[in-house]
């Protein structure tokens, strides 16, 4: 992932690190070694460049000051591999979704757990926060994406496909709709209020 600024580069590994990259120079600046023996899945800069989320099949997401490579924040609570992970665009909320099927979203400053979103029946693959700060849409292995009130946590529309799994999603800048990828190679707009594709 590119820092907003698009000066650094941070990227995920399997060898348990994450690395802060120059991205003109091509050199690593900063190591982030904080999930020993496991894998780091992704790595997404806060809006502000500031700060850096790492997740991992070691069940935690962990917040990083992106200047000085510590850990500020250990974001726990799910009870299965972190596989997605999204900032708000006021970076005031981190969005998780995870193989035990939730979804959590947490106060990025406090770590605090602020909402559990549950109702999919297959690990969530990817998340999102729309545009406007107002909706979250998770998608899932079961083949639904589904489309959450970012405040309430309440359910809005299931967006119901006939893919093999829907693995990754991108909002309109206008947050009325949603692309979705799916592992039988095809992508779907829906429309985020009405959940008509």
């Amino acid at each position: 992932a590119f820092r907003p600024d698009g000066k650094q580069i941070v990227t995920s590994s399997m060898d348990a690190t994450a690395k802060i990259w120059d991205a003109e120079k091509g050199h690593v600046l900063i190591t982030l070694e904080g999930h020993p023996g496991a894998f780091v899945y992704r790595v997404v800069f806060s809006p502000d460049g500031q700060r850096i989320v790492t997740i991992s099949n070691d069940r935690t997401a962990k917040v990083w000051d992106a200047e000085k490579g510590h850990v500020l924040i250990s974001l726990k609570g799910h009870t299965n591999a972190v596989t997605s992970v999204a900032y708000s665009p006021d970076g005031q909320r981190i969005v998780t979704g995870s193989r035990d099927q939730t979804i959590k979203v947490w106060d990025s400053q406090t770590g605090e757990e602020v909402l559990t979103l549950k109702g999919h029946a297959g690990q969530v693959c990817g998340v999102a926060f729309s545009p406007d700060g107002r909706r979250i849409v998770t998608c899932s292995d079961d083949k639904t994406a589904k489309v959450w009130d970012a405040e309430k946590g309440q359910e809005i529309p299931t967006l119901k496909g006939d893919a093999d799994g829907m693995t990754s999603m991108a909002f309109s800048a206008d947050s009325q709709r949603v692309v979705i990828g799916s592992r039988d190679n095809t992508a779907r707009v829906w429309n985020t209020v009405t959940g008509q594709e």
